[in-house]
């Protein structure tokens, strides 16, 4: 019992992190336009993330019981994979690199699962067609593919879009231009805001309500539960709404925190914005995370994010662009999900904890 509820402890602890880690994905660009203060630009995004953390399970589910097979973890795997996943989010907030908090978690649930089955990879759910559904779920459609296709279609859709407002107003001046987007961005800031909460949000709502399932169908855990706490028997896998609602608070409090290392980079030191850019990037961003949520793909927010304002900057020209701070960024998303697979991977071996899980 002890055990479940240190990992639904790590578990928020993550997500609070996840809303600090990951501000500056929805605020970076209104704060270098100066379209609001930071503190004013940190506060609506807690609202809106909140909000948006309480639309939709389909995230949640996919992270739960789409990736990895399920009756093989138990509560220490969880555990693991959380605590592979909080050690780089911290390292990469301290580096002020704009990193994956979804891959981190990905590749920590993947690095520890495998751990747990001794190697076998079979507990990776690579590939597979839902017979109710028949979508493909599983680690590749679902996490690997569209981490190549994302920072793509960012890109392009960001220099589209951009491209498309140049066109419409051309003829405007420059002081009317700015005027007029640095409102119309607060719409789209919102929107980024609402979309990264129901898309990142729901990824620890997915861990707490397997925790609970696990504990609750694999094992004793809860045979002698109090009354007060029969919320947490979970007999089926299910998106409570106890666990929607902590969720949401826990990670609107984390983006109430900001975090501004990741803020200065996205916002300043990769391409110098005006509003419309900042508008362009952020409408950009937010469509798409809001159409891989329906889907339930756990998308990464940061780097579509910061593909979209890559490709709204590249329309000014190409070196706009300060590629040596996106070299940087580049190499933080390629080695998320194999260092924190690794790590969560280590934790169960080298701690031996898979002896005492068993």
């Amino acid at each position: 019992m002890t055990l479940i509820l240190i990992v639904i402890l790590v578990a928020l602890i993550f997500e609070f992190i996840n809303g600090f880690h990951d501000t500056a994905n929805a605020i970076a660009t209104t704060v270098a336009t100066k379209v609001l203060t930071p503190r004013q630009a940190v506060l609506m995004s807690a609202i809106c993330n909140l909000f948006g953390a309480l639309v939709g399970t389909a995230v949640a589910t996919t992270i739960g019981k789409g990736l990895v097979e399920v009756s093989l973890l138990n509560s220490v795997t969880l555990l693991c994979a959380l605590i592979s996943a909080i050690v780089w989010n911290l390292l990469t907030w301290w580096l002020g690199l704009p990193s994956s908090s979804s891959h981190a978690l990905i590749g920590g649930l993947c690095g520890a699962a495998l751990a747990t089955a001794h190697g076998n990879w079979s507990i990776i759910r690579w590939a597979a067609q839902n017979p109710v559904t028949h979508k493909l779920e599983g680690l590749w459609p679902k996490v690997l593919l569209p981490m190549i296709l994302a920072p793509a279609i960012g890109l392009l859709v960001g220099f589209g879009v951009m491209g498309i407002l140049l066109a419409l107003f051309h003829s405007w001046r420059p002081n009317t231009i700015n005027r007029v987007f640095r409102k119309v961005q607060l719409f789209s800031a919102a929107w980024m805001s609402f979309s990264h909460g129901t898309n990142d949000a729901q990824k620890t709502m997915g861990i707490i309500a397997l925790t609970l399932f696990t504990a609750t169908t694999q094992s004793h855990a809860f045979d002698n539960l109090p009354d007060w706490l029969g919320f947490l028997r979970a007999p089926e896998f299910k998106i409570y709404m106890w666990i929607k609602i902590v969720c949401a608070i826990t990670i609107a409090a984390g983006t109430a925190v900001g975090g501004w290392r990741i803020i200065h980079t996205l916002g300043k030191k990769m391409v110098k914005l005006q509003p419309i850019h900042g508008f362009a990037a952020q409408t950009t961003a937010a469509g798409i995370i809001q159409a891989a949520s329906l889907m339930g793909i756990p998308l990464s927010t940061t780097h579509v994010m910061s593909s979209a304002i890559m490709g709204v900057g590249a329309t000014r020209r190409l070196n706009a662009v300060k590629w040596s701070v996106v070299e940087r960024m580049v190499w933080a998303w390629i080695l998320t999900l194999p260092i924190t697979a690794l790590l969560g991977y280590w934790l169960l071996r080298v701690l031996q904890i898979v002896d005492l899980a068993q």
